[in-house]
């Protein structure tokens, strides 16, 4: 049967033996773990520390989790969570996975605390279809697509506050989810530093993006360039963008407060000419961006723009938006 009792792990032991074995709660000292873990219900994954703890690709770890979004076939994860409840993974790093550093989907209450997801191919921290979840004090960097994430959470009661994101093609990614609290966030020298997109996709579930929250985030010098036809570039086969701070692409009932978005630079071509966007999906299955709240912010010493915002349907107001505004 599954012990709660706390087994501890060194480099060298295998961390899916340990789980496989029965225990859910691992303690794993500081060093290199080689091979992906799958993590079940009310397990526990604590390590040393993000830089201390690290897990690197090896023996492949075993689950029904569907194919990851955007990958090739037969990728491999560091962590997954599939179709679990009251997770949670502490302190380490997730380095070098060909898929995603962590791949959650159909999770109930997962919570990511001192996790580093560092040059993971295609995902970062990758959240779909699921709830309860949290990301604190987190880092992702260099990962194509989303360095968090979340996809299709209808009701994703998300929390992802005092992380930082860099070189991905979007920082924190809230794709066709609602109800993020998204605070004290740093992103830089991503594509797009946040973006909320609701877009309809052939075969994906019914999508949206309502009721979040963006606050206290610093979202400066993102100029990665993304986008385009080359398979391998950053957002692949996505429209071309860079030198964004902030998107809000068909979203309604979103709070922004109390943000800096300065010094975003487009450094490749860009289909959001602006820092701070908040624009329409319609023409792709999504919605007009309507009932949102821009307030506190400052958005300076962006090009070519510092905020291109659909004036329909949003409340801005104390907001210093380019020089002397």
């Amino acid at each position: 049967m599954p012990t709660a009792v706390e087994v501890q792990v060194n480099p060298g032991e295998s961390i899916q033996q340990a789980i496989d074995g029965g225990a859910l709660s691992i303690r794993l000292s500081e060093g290199v773990y080689p091979g992906g873990v799958a993590l079940p219900d009310s397990a526990r994954l604590i390590g040393a520390g993000a830089g201390k703890t690290v897990i690197v690709p090896g023996a492949r770890a075993e689950s029904a989790v569907p194919p990851l979004h955007d990958a090739p076939d037969a990728v491999d994860h560091g962590v997954v969570v599939h179709a679990a409840s009251d997770v949670v993974v502490e302190g380490l790093t997730l380095r070098g996975f060909s898929g995603a550093g962590v791949y959650a989907h159909t999770v109930s209450g997962l919570r990511l605390v001192d996790v580093e997801s560092d040059a993971n191919r295609v995902w970062g921290l990758y959240f779909r279809e699921s709830t309860g979840l949290t990301a604190r004090g987190c880092r992702a960097a260099g990962s194509q697509y989303g360095g968090i994430a979340l996809a299709f959470c209808a009701a994703a009661d998300a929390e992802i506050a005092d992380c930082e994101t860099t070189g991905n093609a979007f920082g924190v990614f809230v794709d066709n989810s609602s109800r993020a609290r998204i605070q004290r966030v740093r992103a830089h020298g991503n594509a797009a530093g946040i973006l909320l997109l609701h877009q309809t996709y052939p075969g994906e579930p019914e999508g949206g993006v309502t009721d979040c929250l963006v606050a206290d985030c610093d979202l400066t010098g993102n100029t990665l360039a993304a986008g385009g036809d080359d398979p391998d570039a950053p957002g692949a086969a996505g429209p071309p963008m860079s030198g964004v701070g902030l998107a809000m692409i068909g979203v309604q009932r979103v709070a922004v407060i109390g943000n800096r978005i300065t010094g975003n630079h487009p450094g490749g071509p860009s289909v959001m000419p602006a820092a701070l966007v908040v624009a329409s999906s319609a023409d792709w299955g999504g919605s007009a961006s309507a009932d949102n709240t821009i307030e506190w912010n400052t958005v300076t010493g962006n090009s070519p723009a510092d905020a291109l915002i659909d004036p329909e349907g949003q409340r801005v107001v104390n907001n210093v938006i380019g020089e002397g505004t």
